[in-house]
Order: C-alpha cells, then structure tokens, then sequence
C-alpha cells in the first residue's frame, strides 16, 4: 500500500464503481439499446462519461498527460470529492488558511468535517510556524490553499513548504492561475500528495458551463472517477469546453485586455477619496479598502453597480471583478460621486 493509499478512507478503496452503458461500449457506431435512452432528438444520448476529448485538449494545453486530468461541474465538485474520498466524516479533520474561498467551509461542513482556520499574516501570507503547529493534529488529512488567493487576491509563497512538510493531501486551488505566471501542475510528478484545481470560469469566460478541472496523480483521478458521478458534465457544457479551448487567440486577446484593465483600474481607484488602500492583485478582481464597505456598497447597488462586500472577511473591504473598460468607467463614476 503507498502513502496516499493510507490516507483514503477505506470504503473508497473497497467501492466498486457504476458501470455505465457508455463505458461498458465506447464505440460511436451502431444501432444504440443500451442505456434506456429515447431514439429521437439531438441531445437523447447520454456524453461521455470520461470526457476524453476534453481531457485529450486540456493535456496538449497544459502538458499534462490525460491520465491526470480529471474535469467535474465545477471546482465544486473537485472540492467536495476531496473530503468524500480523504476525510472520515466525524473523525478527520482538513486545515485551510483565512480570509480565502468559502466553498471549502462548506463543503467540509456537509461532509462533517471539522475545518480548522488559520489566519493569513497582514501580508495575506501563510505564517509557517502557525501552519506547521497546526499539522501537528494528526486527524488532518487535506490543506485546502487557494493562490491567487480570493478574496485577497495575492498568490500565497508557500505552497510547496506545505507539500513537503505534510504526509496528507494538498489541494492548491489555482481558479486564478492563468492571470499570473505561477502553477505547480507542472509539479504532480515531485508531488504525490498534490491536487492542483483550476476552473474553465474565469480567464476562458465559461462562469455558466459549470466546468472545474482537477489535476493530480493518476491514482488520485482514478478515485475521483470512481466517486463521481457516472455523468457529471453535460453534453451541452462539454461541447462549450471544447469550442472554447480550440479558440485560444481569444483566450489571450481577452486575459490581455483583463490585465491591462486591471492595472489602469488599480491605478484610478488609488485616486478616488474614499479609497484607503488597493491591494495588489494576480486574479481578475482587486480587493479595495475603503472609508466604509457597508455604505459604499449599498450606494453603488443604487447606482446600478454590483460589486462584493467582504466587510466580514477583511474590515471595510470589497472585492471588484475587473468589467469592461466600460464597466470599469462607470464603476469609477460611481465611486467619485460617494462621499465619506
């Protein structure tokens, strides 16, 4: 038994998965009785459950051989597999670092599992001697680390002290990576214990197709094929995938003009009067202090403009995803016309 063997719960290593109709026969010619579907229309026939060629693009991008991609609804899905396949629910416990993304509370929450948080330095940055104590608790058996961090932004420096400093599961959640220069899934050979998640919603513009990306050994992906469910990506949202990952010259065109607006977004708010600090960002979203969170969002609400109150996770603070130069204008109107 290897040492990720040890940490999975044993009834995952025991499951026998669900044999799908589209597993058992992977062919695409023939008269088709098998799975129970109507013979009429265009989207009658269950998809691949494996989304081979999602994977087979996703592997040429990235360099990472098909065998370690493992594509979900969602990182949501990649999340709570996690816990499923690692954490004994009312015994183990998983260990993250806060103010960071809220789905891992949540999901450690349904799968009753004791979180524990320990809070990111005035940097944003991981305290190593607070994050090696608490791995001292050996019923920890995943980290949850999100870089670029949200709501923060920031990527966090210590990814990989924390990979070789605990025997359990890593799971890195780079939803951001592709608007900064850094990514371990270049890593997952050094790594064993490592899961590198990233999400097709952000930087390739598919927020509804609902389409998450885990990449890790091929053991790991095995057990995330053998928990999942047997069809957990539509036809419809697979398709978009595929369309949008073969279109890469807009991929760039669009994270090019993203970045630039960033930075010329960041800039002007540092001018605005009710702005007290922008903290740097390599996400698609700056985290803003201003005089007051609560009020200053309520006024923008009445003008017409969404943003994100994260009053409760970083004082006086909120979070603005990067619009269009056109968004990013009005926003800025917006804002000139509040006062403190």
């Amino acid at each position: 038994m290897n040492s990720i063997e040890k940490i999975v719960r044993p009834n995952i290593l025991a499951l026998q998965a669900y044999s799908s109709a589209r597993e058992e026969f992977t062919g695409s010619e023939g008269i088709f009785l098998d799975a129970n579907e109507n013979p009429f229309g265009e989207l009658n026939r269950y998809p691949d459950p494996l989304q081979k060629q999602l994977k087979q693009r996703l592997s040429v991008i990235k360099g990472v051989a098909p065998q370690n991609i493992f594509t979900g609804n969602g990182s949501d899905e990649a999340i709570d597999l996690c816990f499923r396949i690692f954490c004994e629910p009312g015994k183990d416990k998983a260990l993250t670092f806060t103010p960071t993304y809220g789905m891992y509370e949540v999901s450690a929450a349904i799968n009753n599992t004791e979180l524990i948080k320990v809070p990111l330095d005035n940097n944003f940055q991981v305290d190593k001697n607070k994050a090696l104590l608490a791995l001292e608790d050996e019923s920890i058996k995943l980290v949850f680390i999100c870089s670029p961090n949200n709501p923060t932004g920031n990527c966090l420096d210590t990814a990989k002290f924390i990979i070789q400093n605990f025997k359990g599961i890593v799971v890195v959640d780079e939803a951001y990576a592709d608007f900064c220069s850094t990514t371990l899934v270049n890593k997952l050979e050094q790594y064993p214990n490592l899961i590198v998640l990233q999400t097709l919603s952000k930087a390739w513009g598919l927020a509804a197709a609902r389409v998450g990306i885990a990449y890790a050994s091929p053991f790991i992906i095995s057990l995330f094929n053998k928990v999942k469910p047997p069809y957990n990506i539509s036809k419809l949202n697979y398709t978009a995938a595929i369309k949008a990952l073969e279109n890469t010259d807009n991929y760039e065109e669009q994270k090019k003009l993203l970045l630039e607006e960033r930075q010329k977004l960041s800039e002007a708010l540092s001018q605005i009067p009710i702005i007290r600090k922008v903290y740097p960002s390599q996400a698609n979203f700056l985290l803003v202090e201003v005089s007051d969170a609560n009020s200053v969002y309520q006024n923008l609400i009445q003008q017409g403009i969404i943003i994100r109150n994260r009053n409760k996770e970083v004082k006086n603070c909120i979070r603005i995803s990067i619009g269009t130069p056109q968004e990013n204008k009005a926003l800025l109107n917006a804002l000139q016309n509040i006062t403190a």
